[in-house]
């Protein structure tokens, strides 16, 4: 009687183990253990742009369209779009189809003694165009962007809706 209720215990005890291992989560991973498709994931531009995603949310973009002034700004953010992350090229390229025409704009790097940020050191890109005063949807193609050691090509997007999936 004792044996059984021993071995009773004993597989009781394993089962709660195995049971909890599935339900641990890493702290690499704050998602592990979630179904995935179940959970919504959003992230919230700080600007109030549209946003960006580079790979799969390793990093994210946030761009912003000042129509008073005809200016785009770009931010190089993290994948959650909390932190800034700086880069070290001296432009990017963005190339914008209107009316079926494709118009490239190089986008500066923008310093800001506050931060310490300057060209060659910054998450802050900006170009000014007349026709981004008037124009307030577009697609468009990001050429080349390389963030700390990936890069990422042909990122297409619309603006102001983005390229990020559901």
């Amino acid at each position: 009687m004792k044996k059984n209720s021993l071995l009773a215990s004993t597989l009781f005890i394993f089962a709660l183990a195995a049971c909890s291992k599935s339900e641990t989560k890493s702290a690499a991973d704050p998602h592990a253990g979630h179904d995935h498709s179940v959970l919504k994931h959003e992230h919230v531009p700080p600007h109030g742009g549209t946003a960006i995603v580079l790979g799969e949310e390793a990093y994210h973009l946030e761009i912003v369209r000042d129509d008073a002034a005809g200016k785009l700004s770009l931010y190089v953010m993290d994948g959650e779009l909390e932190n800034f992350v700086r880069i070290t090229a001296p432009s990017l390229e963005i190339v914008v189809t209107i009316a079926g025409q494709p118009t490239p704009l190089v986008l500066r790097p923008v310093a800001n003694s506050l931060t310490g940020e300057k060209p060659g050191d910054t998450s802050v890109f900006e170009v000014a165009a007349d026709w981004l005063k008037t124009t307030p949807n577009f697609d468009a193609v990001l050429t080349r962007i390389e963030v700390r050691t990936t890069a990422f090509t042909a990122v297409a997007f619309n603006f102001p809706k983005g390229n990020e999936k559901g």
